[in-house]
């Protein structure tokens, strides 16, 4: 019973990716990641950052997810640019 504790506990951990994502350019980008991470959030999914102790931490999920996004901290995939690299290999 207490290695299924443990390995629980390992498994609440959020696993953060090893490099920040790529800064995104387009605002219509942005919103469409942020969106998909607020609903994770709604969801309960866990904030993927610490709140500084100067600046008060967003409560609402749509913030923290534009923070998450602003601070790299959430990877994304563009599926358009996938299909156009292929069919430029062809």
């Amino acid at each position: 019973m207490e290695v299924a504790n443990a390995l629980d506990d390992q498994n609440d951990a959020p696993v953060l990716p090893a490099e920040p994502a790529p800064p995104i350019q387009s605002r219509f980008l942005f919103v469409d990641v942020a969106a998909l991470r607020a609903k994770q959030l709604r969801r309960g999914a866990r904030v993927r950052f610490e709140a500084e102790p100067v600046v008060a931490a967003p409560h609402k999920p749509e913030r923290i997810a534009m923070e998450e996004v602003r601070r790299g901290l959430v990877h994304y995939d563009v599926p358009g640019e996938r299909a156009a690299s292929v069919g430029q290999e062809a």
